[in-house]
């Protein structure tokens, strides 16, 4: 594979590189049900999903005030770390691909709302760290997804053409926020299934990164010509 100049791959993290949506589930159970809240995998898909921990206070624990309400989203992150720390597993074809990628010299970036302790445990964890030139976290910037800001951060760190590189994502605000950075984004089924994930816009949906569609893709889109490009 021979990429355009300016081809990237920007990947979300949780439900993406790495399985971990069951992990999520699991320690907002713990952290919520103090407050009456139970969320199975569809609620969980509709009001968790990708989302930014200050929204999801604010949504979820609005009788808190904003300080309450992060200190029970940072308690469920620690929750988080500790039971992922054991159960960390990658999206099948995950280390497959990132071999093609740098085998072919593609800037690669991760970009995420979740916390940076967390991402940095999934990326040690999978022993994949090294791999990307950039990790964006959307809480240290502006605005996190579904804001385009984090993907056009991480383009611009890659020094990366939208219009030459590709998303992977699993939820809809993480495709929402790809998508509207010009990023053509194809979904990983790992919580939503094919539908969903193309309603919120993604070109194409996959179980895991050795799916011959998925690689077919990737190896036209990123070879696209120069004249096939437009700005970030």
């Amino acid at each position: 594979m021979t990429p355009t100049p300016g081809a990237a791959l920007l990947f979300d993290i949780d439900g993406t590189l790495a399985d971990t949506d069951p992990v999520h589930l699991e320690a907002f159970n713990r952290a919520f049900a103090p407050f009456g809240h139970h969320f199975d995998r569809a609620r969980f898909a509709r009001e968790l999903q990708g989302l930014a921990n200050v929204d999801i206070a604010r949504t979820l624990l609005p009788d808190l005030s904003a300080a309450q309400g992060m200190a029970v989203l940072d308690a469920k992150e620690a929750l988080f770390r500790d039971l992922a720390a054991s159960s960390i597993h990658a999206v099948p074809g995950l280390f497959a691909l990132l071999d093609l990628a740098d085998a072919a010299g593609i800037a690669m970036a991760a970009v995420t709302n979740a916390p940076r302790a967390n991402a940095e445990l999934i990326l040690d964890g999978l022993g994949i760290t090294h791999r990307f030139k950039a990790l964006v976290i959307g809480a240290e910037l502006a605005h996190g997804k579904p804001h385009p800001l984090p993907y056009l951060e991480g383009l611009r760190l890659l020094g990366a053409d939208a219009a030459v590189s590709v998303a992977f994502e699993d939820s809809r605000t993480g495709i929402a926020s790809a998508t509207a950075a010009g990023l053509a984004t194809i979904g990983m089924r790992t919580s939503l299934d094919d539908a969903q994930l193309r309603a919120a816009g993604a070109v194409l949906t996959a179980d895991g990164y050795d799916d011959p569609a998925v690689l077919d893709f990737i190896g036209t889109w990123l070879r696209r010509p120069a004249t096939a490009q437009g700005g970030a």
